[in-house]
């Protein structure tokens, strides 16, 4: 198993889950491995059998022991159920780590058991879920994770009367973002924010350089990005969406392979997601100072009355220098059933919510395996 969680992190971490394969013979001697490659391509068991199959003949998996770091899937998309390709090998058993979540693609173990293959699940099982982590967040939540971000002073605003806010925070707090969004696939901001501040958008070390691995730049509204703006010349190619059906938004990045989303202003932007219901972590830098007036670091909420507060579960409170980072977890941040996301792991289809997130263009510094 271990040699097959290696063989995993072969394939591209993205919309398809990394996984892994090595067919044993009944002697234990290994008799072919495989990964996924990405979309379309073979699943991890497939592509172990074909090569198997080239090198010695159809038959040569009967009788085999099969380890995969992920349950066989068990349905028909641009290829066939792995499950039922393992029963046609004739392979004798098959051992995963971890579970294939999805309503459709899961399932194979049951399958195998029904064909007579011997199944073992959960063998080094905590490291098949760390591997596949994000993947698994996507399929439980039907969308990418999403974390909201914001600085703000100890009175709550995100910028001073004319709109400066650069900055509120220290160089400790300031380089534990970079090393979050590092951390990302995407990051977004609204235009308005996009336009005061003239963000990067880049995950950047204290010395300046760029972290291996970079967000792709999301801008949510209308207004156009100039030609000059710095978000031009990020590695990635930058993305833009008007912002009227955020839950679409979230859909379309995750069919883009993102698994986290980070979305750093500006208040109306973050409000937008709270609201919607879509933000499953808030990081709250808190600078000791007073700002003062109506630059506020959230807007609206649709909170009328105080029996309506959005409540949090803090998970830590860390002292970077002088600041202070809280991360916190709305108590009911929603699923599936709210957020537009695929109904199943890993079919093309898509469930469509029946709501709309609204207001986000405008914001201002005051976030399946496929076969």
């Amino acid at each position: 198993m271990r040699r097959a969680l290696a063989l995993a992190l072969n394939g591209p971490r993205g919309l398809n889950p990394q996984v892994g394969a090595v067919l044993l013979s009944p002697s234990g001697d290994v008799l072919a491995e495989g990964w996924h490659r990405g979309a379309g391509t073979p699943h991890a068991e497939v592509d172990a059998l074909t090569t198997l199959f080239a090198e010695r003949g159809v038959d040569a998996a009967r009788g085999a022991t099969a380890v995969v770091t992920l349950e066989p899937c068990n349905h028909t998309g641009r290829t066939g159920p792995c499950a039922q390709a393992l029963i046609d090998a004739g392979v004798a058993r098959v051992v995963y780590a971890t579970s294939d979540p999805g309503a459709q693609s899961g399932g194979g173990g049951e399958r195998l058991r029904s064909a007579g293959v011997a199944v073992e699940s959960g063998v080094l099982e905590a490291d098949g879920a760390a591997l596949l982590d994000s993947w698994l967040t996507v399929q439980r939540l039907g969308r990418p994770h999403l974390t909201v971000k914001w600085a703000q002073s100890l009175d709550g605003r995100a910028a001073a009367s004319d709109g400066t806010s650069q900055w509120i925070t220290g160089p400790a707090a300031r380089a534990d973002v970079h090393r979050r969004r590092a951390l990302a696939d995407a990051i977004v901001v609204g235009s308005g924010t996009l336009l005061a501040d003239d963000p990067a958008l880049t995950a950047r070390r204290p010395d300046g350089s760029l972290y291996e691995h970079q967000p792709r730049p999301v801008v949510v509204g209308t207004r156009a990005v100039p030609q000059e703006a710095q978000v031009r010349r990020h590695p990635l190619p930058l993305m833009q969406d008007e912002g009227e059906d955020l839950p679409d938004l979230l859909d379309r990045l995750r069919e883009l392979g993102t698994h986290r989303v980070f979305v750093e202003g500006g208040p109306t932007l973050a409000s937008s997601f709270l609201r919607a219901g879509l933000v499953d972590e808030l990081l709250v830098y808190v600078a000791p100072t007073l700002i003062g007036g109506d630059r506020l670091a959230l807007g609206d909420l649709g909170v009328a009355g105080i029996d309506q507060q959005r409540r949090l579960d803090v998970s830590s409170i860390e002292r970077l220098g002088d600041d202070l980072l809280i991360v916190a977890t709305p108590r009911h941040a929603r699923g599936p059933e709210h957020a537009r996301g695929p109904e199943h792991a890993r079919g093309p289809e898509h469930a469509r919510g029946p709501e709309h997130a609204q207001g986000a263009e405008h914001a201002h510094p005051t976030t399946g395996r496929e076969s």
